[in-house]
């Protein structure tokens, strides 16, 4: 072993401390976001009103430390000290920590209302619907022929999953020593399972978003990057273009933006949660189509200039064709990824707001995964019999256009199937938590 090698105990407590990070992650991000937005009384309507504000400038935040990340840190680990690169993050999360536990005394803590956990109270509405199913209690089924129930639900009940309504049946004659459900718990499974079609509906959103960490860095490699004779820009840093474009329009929505369209929605927010997120989708989808159109000119003049076979050639085209895309990007997280966060915050029970926000960020996770699934595939089918895959290590033999009119299509049929269900989609009522 060479002196400059690490030992191995080095090398676990380096991954260990990766691992600690992902995990720390996992539970810091979801419950962030939740707690932040609970310190807003819901029921008041400037505090309700500043709770739709807090998302958009929660990103507005954490736009600003991913640009220092990406701009500073980068550089501080490629230029000084890896040390120093991990220390002054390190430092920083020592100073958040502090800060966050001087305002202990101040902050808000949501009262748990339900002797019940709301995984619980779920869970044996689904139980007591199966079970009521074919009701064999004679009262249940009396219950149900004469109607009492029918009227109870016309006045009180969303339409929609009525087979969560078996699990009412038996409320005045409950048997077998059960506690037969009430309208409030069916009504929070039916809020569940009304998520999930605009959760599944935003995945392939996601799958697009996945590739501003992949091949658009890629594709940056390629071009001309030199800024001067002395200077090439990381293709990695363009990122933070999305970072940067966040910042900027963030300010500009909320104080421009919402006003403007209060007046003619009058709505508080200016638009509801699920316009927001696919007027986002509308600009992913243009994204792509802009993408596709960049990587053609890139392979057309790789062409015209004889690069094709020469695959670490710099291609005469200039890096900031990139950029539109990227602040597209940007623009589609103010609308796209913000809407989710806060629609999925505030469409379940109380007690699973925390939960919420994880489905909001497992979209990502999700859609990061089907992108890699549909690339692998995709090689499969189009690298066979000696063909040159769309996803060839030589860009400029690779078909990256083809990939992207491909994703542009399926963002295209996915924002057509979010709008069938969002235009269809019950807001939860207030006093149903």
């Amino acid at each position: 072993m060479s002196s400059s090698s690490p030992s191995q105990l080095q090398v676990i407590l380096f991954f260990l401390s990766l691992y600690l990070v992902t995990v720390a992650e996992g539970g810091h991000k979801p419950c962030l976001q939740a707690f932040g937005a609970d310190q807003f009384d819901g029921e008041d309507p400037k505090e309700r009103q500043a709770k739709s504000s807090y998302f958009s400038w929660l990103n507005f935040s954490l736009s600003i430390g991913l640009s220092v990340s990406l701009l500073i840190l980068t550089y501080v680990q490629d230029k000084l000290s890896w040390v120093l690169g991990f220390g002054i993050p390190c430092i920083m999360l020592v100073v958040a920590l502090l800060l966050f536990l001087a305002g202990t005394n101040t902050y808000r803590y949501s009262v748990k209302r339900e002797e019940n956990n709301a995984f619980g109270r779920i869970s044996k509405v689904f139980v007591e619907a199966a079970r009521n199913w074919s009701p064999s209690s004679e009262k249940a089924i009396e219950e149900e022929v004469q109607g009492t129930l029918s009227h109870q639900l016309s006045h009180q009940c969303s339409p929609k999953f009525q087979f969560l309504n078996k699990a009412l049946l038996g409320q005045r004659f409950s048997e077998e020593g059960r506690k037969a459900c009430s309208i409030n718990e069916v009504e929070e499974a039916k809020a569940i399972l009304r998520l999930i079609p605009i959760w599944s509906t935003s995945l392939i959103y996601a799958m697009v978003q996945a590739q501003s960490s992949t091949f658009f860095t890629k594709q940056g490699n390629t071009m001309d990057r030199s800024i001067g004779s002395d200077f090439d820009v990381p293709s990695a840093s363009l990122k933070s273009i999305i970072a940067i474009t966040v910042m900027l329009f963030v300010p500009i929505y909320d104080l421009v933006f919402v006003p403007i369209a209060t007046i003619f929605t009058r709505n508080p927010s200016g638009i509801t949660m699920l316009q927001r997120v696919g007027i986002g989708m509308s600009l992913s989808t243009i994204s792509m189509a802009i993408a596709a159109l960049v990587e053609m000119k890139r392979l057309r003049i790789a062409q015209e200039h004889g690069l094709v076979d020469t695959p670490n050639a710099t291609i005469p085209m200039r890096i900031w064709w990139l950029v539109p895309q990227y602040v597209l990007f940007g623009l589609n997280n103010v609308f796209a990824y913000i809407g989710l966060q806060e629609f999925f915050y505030d469409q379940v029970p109380n007690e699973l707001r925390s939960i919420g926000i994880s489905l909001s960020i497992s979209i990502s996770g999700m859609g990061s995964f089907l992108s890699s699934f549909l690339i692998y595939f995709l090689e499969k089918i189009t690298g066979g019999d000696d063909q040159e895959s769309w996803f060839n290590d030589n860009l400029n033999k690779a078909h990256l256009d083809y990939f992207y009119w491909l994703l542009l299509g399926l963002n295209a049929l996915g924002l057509a199937t979010y709008m069938h269900f969002a235009k269809s989609y019950v807001y939860n009522r207030r006093g149903v938590s």
